[in-house]
């Protein structure tokens, strides 16, 4: 039994010393061999209440599995507050990981974790989550004041920020939100784009591929050209697009009937994103009227189906607002640089924005995400959580 003089005292002291670098590291392994592809998340959302649980949290699990179709809901939790009146604050990041991702073998050297080279890492977006279940043990075990801390582990954030889109917004009470899904700790990403996400379906005509190729039209051709007048990849310094072709035929000798073609368009200007989307469906439309065949006498045309919808919205956070403040503040007190950053890829905090929670995102440390090569950075992933705890002890100062 710990003596009074042994129990940690209240008002915390240095996160460097407080967050607990093994438990850390052993919690992120742990999670990280837990298969959590987009929709099977079941098993770490299970693993995640518990965790909450153990540290003093109200913990539940919405619906949002069964909107999207999912094993799961998000995890969602309420650590109560010491300080009644200290705004509320909330911590968000996404349980989900791309493939391939399954059966992952994590090892460490060199102060790096890694895969075996085979899958992802996972720590987009484990490591967020292991940042923010330590700081929030450390913060506990310190018995330092403290607001209301709430909590959104998401499902389905690398599909369609699926999850944020389904939580149960009237549950919360903050009004500001950090997210932890970022590489690197002395970054806050303050601007992201919007992006926009559409299918085009091409329907050709089918014939033999040899004994008849004038009376077909290759709706992969069609694609094709489409594809190459497209503006793709980094089509300005606000703007990106990307288009993959999911489905083209059934075999060589028949000319394929349709093809199947999806694809995404991002940019932190909003009128230029409409303007590139509007590009890359004039350049299908365009195809598909030119690709003609005259079969019997007469004249065949391919045709188009297509879907086009704003994925998210972007968010822009004002260096002078009180969520950045803090982060600065807190990496201030412990001697970490800390510098804002406008990055083009999306998460949840677009999602919170929109919606009126003025949310940034935090490194972790992850590296090379969506590749097999993605590692871990475990001092960086350390510094992050120790970040972390420091700014929800200012906040409550």
């Amino acid at each position: 039994m710990r003596t009074r003089a042994e129990e940690p005292r209240a008002g915390g002291g240095n996160p460097a010393e407080m967050i607990n670098r093994d438990r850390m590291t052993q919690f992120v392994r742990d999670l990280i061999c837990i298969d959590s592809l987009s929709k099977e998340e079941r098993s770490v959302a299970e693993r995640l209440a518990q965790a909450l649980r153990d540290i003093g949290a109200e913990v539940r699990i919405d619906d949002a599995g069964s909107a999207v179709g999912g094993a799961t809901g998000n995890v969602l939790g309420r650590l109560a507050g010491t300080k009644p009146d200290v705004a509320p604050l909330l911590l968000n990041a996404h349980m989900d990981t791309v493939g391939p991702g399954k059966s992952v073998k994590p090892s460490i050297s060199d102060g790096r974790m890694r895969a075996d080279g085979t899958t992802v890492l996972g720590s987009d977006d484990k490591s967020g989550i292991a940042v923010i279940v330590e700081a929030l043990r450390a913060l506990v075990d310190s018995r330092a004041p403290r607001g209301d801390i709430e909590i959104a582990f998401t499902i389905c954030e690398e599909i369609g920020l699926l999850g944020a889109k389904h939580l149960e917004w009237d549950g919360f009470r903050a009004r500001e939100a950090l997210v932890l899904d970022a590489p690197f700790s002395t970054q806050l990403v303050t601007r992201a784009p919007s992006a926009d996400r559409f299918e085009f379906v091409v329907h050709g005509l089918e014939a033999h591929a040899g004994m008849a190729p004038e009376q077909g039209i290759s709706a992969v051709r069609v694609a094709a050209e489409a594809i190459a007048a497209a503006p793709l990849g980094r089509v300005d310094a606000q703007t990106t697009s990307n288009l993959v072709i999911l489905e083209g035929g059934t075999a060589t000798n028949v000319i394929p009937n349709r093809c199947v073609v999806r694809g995404e368009a991002r940019s932190h200007d909003r009128n230029r994103l409409d303007e590139v989307t509007a590009a890359i469906r004039r350049c299908f439309q365009d195809a598909a009227a030119r690709a003609t065949a005259e079969v019997g006498g007469k004249l065949v045309r391919a045709w188009l189906e297509e879907t086009s919808e704003r994925e998210y919205e972007s968010m822009h956070v004002p260096d002078d607002a009180p969520i950045v403040r803090l982060m600065r503040r807190s990496a201030s007190d412990l001697g970490k640089p800390m510098e804002t950053v406008s990055i083009l890829g999306g998460s949840d905090a677009n999602v919170f924005n929109q919606r009126g929670i003025t949310a940034v995102i935090l490194g972790t440390g992850m590296r090379d995400v969506h590749t097999v090569s993605e590692w871990l950075d475990l001092e960086d992933f350390y510094s992050s959580a120790e970040v972390v705890l420091r700014a929800l002890t200012l906040a409550a100062a």
